[in-house]
């Protein structure tokens, strides 16, 4: 079960990526106080090669890095289609570099030296974000298992109950009879957790457009 705003702080991870020791050491301090847990890195590389926990996290990152930079590090999470939140830090910032960690998806982005209150709001954001996309995930496969356990005539039927043909439509065109549609058609609906029809067709709008 994925944690609501009010667990955001103990169930969340901050990582911070810096090659500076004194500042990896005073941000970890800092986020731990705050009740985060937290991962600090010296590297891109060493980052990118530590495990992710299942759990709403937000990446803490100084733009100014030792072999890839920053900028190189978020566009290589974007390719690997990893959406942690992204912080970027700068003492050495312009308005292009923000301009393009911004139109990449970043969270926010400070200058150094920044206040800590900055950081902290920009860190919450990103974590109530994360959370949000984690629970939308999880709902989504929770979806898309109820939809796999469906046998091939319950998916067929499904297909053209949400494109709008009738019990006897359907009927004909599968060559069954329409009491056994029926039948089909009360399966899925407990199958998938379906209330109505309109909640069977947004479900399989979500799972897979094609169904529609």
């Amino acid at each position: 079960m994925l944690p609501g705003d009010d667990l955001i702080r103990p169930a969340a991870v901050v990582f911070i990526v810096d090659d500076d020791a004194s500042v990896r050491d005073a941000l970890s301090s800092l986020l731990r106080s705050a009740g985060w847990q937290v991962r600090a890195f010296a590297g891109a590389s060493e980052f990118l090669a530590s495990p992710r926990p299942a759990l709403p996290a937000c990446l803490v990152l100084d733009v100014r890095l030792p072999g890839e930079n920053g900028l190189e590090l978020q566009r290589k999470l974007v390719e690997m289609g990893d959406r942690t939140p992204v912080i970027f830090m700068t003492g050495h910032g312009d308005i292009p570099m923000s301009v393009r960690a911004m139109k990449a998806g970043a969270v926010e982005f400070l200058p150094k030296p920044f206040r800590e209150e900055d950081l902290l709001d920009a860190i919450e954001l990103a974590l109530r974000t994360d959370a949000a996309r984690l629970r939308a995930h999880a709902r989504l496969e929770d979806l898309r298992r109820r939809v796999g356990s469906l046998s091939p005539r319950e998916l067929a039927v499904m297909r053209r109950v949400v494109r709008g043909m009738l019990n006897k439509q359907i009927a004909a065109e599968l060559k069954i009879a329409e009491v056994t549609v029926k039948v089909h058609r009360r399966r899925v609906m407990e199958k998938t957790g379906a209330q109505s029809l309109a909640e069977l067709v947004r479900l399989a709008e979500l799972v897979d457009p094609s169904l529609t």
